[in-house]
């Protein structure tokens, strides 16, 4: 049986352009005592760049919305699967939207899971699949 990620923190890299779900998401990393750092930029372009200049520490996974300004989450995850480097990073895709073509072209890009936000699956319930997540899955280092 494989022993996950339980050894060592899992850097979060949050790609969210919104400061309320921010705030949000800070409290519920607070409130389930997440021993996850936590990296936030506000569009595609910077967590790309981040991401290549080695900024985010290993192991990671991006929570990713689609609705950004600039480079807009799908574009951003067009570019992350075109990149021999980075194209093993794993990626859920938290958003608003509840387009199919949307939900589809996130799948289509091997993302892990794509959750709406929406009212009954508050930030809490879905930092506490990550968390279980990271420790049952071996993820790329």
């Amino acid at each position: 049986m494989s022993r996950g990620q339980d050894q060592e923190k899992v850097t979060i890299l949050l790609v969210e352009d919104d400061e309320v779900d921010v705030m949000a998401i800070k409290r519920a990393i607070t409130k389930l005592a997440l021993d996850s750092p936590l990296l936030r930029v506000q569009d595609g372009a910077k967590a790309l760049d981040l991401l290549r200049q080695g900024d985010v520490p290993k192991p990671y996974i991006i929570v990713l919305d689609l609705n950004l300004p600039g480079m807009d989450g799908l574009e951003m995850l067009r570019q992350l699967r075109a990149d021999n480097s980075l194209r093993e990073a794993v990626v859920f895709v938290l958003t608003t939207s509840q387009d199919r073509g949307d939900k589809l072209a996130a799948y289509s890009e091997n993302v892990a899971g794509y959750v709406v936000k929406r009212d009954g699956i508050g930030f809490e319930r879905f930092l506490g699949l990550l968390d279980q997540y990271k420790t049952l899955v071996d993820l790329p280092a």
